[in-house]
């Protein structure tokens, strides 16, 4: 196992053939509003890639970063000593949905990437590893958000990058748990194409009321779908490590 350089200058050793750090992971750090005096907390934190963006970027005073799986959350207390964030970044090896009462309420802000497949969508991949990360085995988003609500102050934030036809059920979940809507944004390969991920943002105890973005396009149309050919938008979100501001009026 080598570590890679990604983004943000950040080295990160991954379990080998468990889910790789893709676009989904990067566009849920850069969604992330900056709230430099809050704790944040991750749900799932594989290898910890999403927490140590936000480190790198100064986007919280703290972050707890839970993951589930004991083999991966070591690699994530690896990264995370790697890059010299061990008093920025603190990793637990926790189920989401046993923790500890003392912690209710000790957070600003709750997100993740969560587990987007049913035990009951499809083949379970027979890498163990893989099937917890994509599967929802411990828990799905509506365990995820009854957790993050639990774990929030009042008028905390919560953000999750999700499938799009499973957005029904992303929703249910945060308003069944406390967690209003506030802003979404539908992410797409090229305008051509349905849409690939869908990011949200959801405030505990929020009043009624959500901007739904305009859309996100990563790839000009008609041309390989490589990092040279990002639409004006993408090519911001990786320049700024954060979306345009267009994205984050409310």
């Amino acid at each position: 196992m080598k570590p890679e350089k990604i983004n943000d200058n950040i080295t990160l050793f991954q379990n080998e053939g468990s889910l790789a750090y893709g676009t989904d992971a990067y566009l849920l750090s850069a969604y992330i509003r900056k709230q430099t005096k809050e704790k944040a907390c991750e749900f799932g934190a594989g290898s910890g890639v999403i927490s140590l963006l936000l480190a790198a970027r100064g986007r919280f005073s703290h972050i707890t970063a839970l993951e589930i799986q004991e083999k991966i959350a070591k690699i994530a207390v690896q990264n995370v000593e790697l890059n010299g964030f061990s008093e920025k970044i603190d990793v637990l090896c926790r189920d989401v949905r046993e923790l500890d009462p003392s912690l209710n309420g000790s957070f600003g802000v709750v997100f993740s990437n969560p587990p987007y497949m049913s035990t009951t969508s499809g083949r379970l991949n027979m890498n163990e590893a893989d099937s917890i990360s994509r599967h929802e085995v411990h828990g799905g988003i509506r365990a995820f958000c009854a957790s993050a609500s639990r774990l929030l102050k009042y008028g905390g934030l919560f953000y999750a990058v999700y499938r799009p036809d499973r957005l029904s059920e992303l929703l249910y979940a945060c308003k069944s748990s406390g967690l209003e809507p506030k802003r979404m944004t539908l992410v797409y390969p090229t305008v051509n194409h349905a849409p690939c991920l869908v990011l949200l943002e959801a405030k505990k105890n929020g009043a009624e009321g959500m901007m739904v973005t305009k859309p996100l396009i990563i790839y000009k149309e008609g041309l390989p779908q490589t990092n040279e050919n990002y639409t004006e938008d993408m090519k911001y979100i990786y320049q700024n490590g954060a979306f345009h501001e267009l994205y984050q009026r409310l």
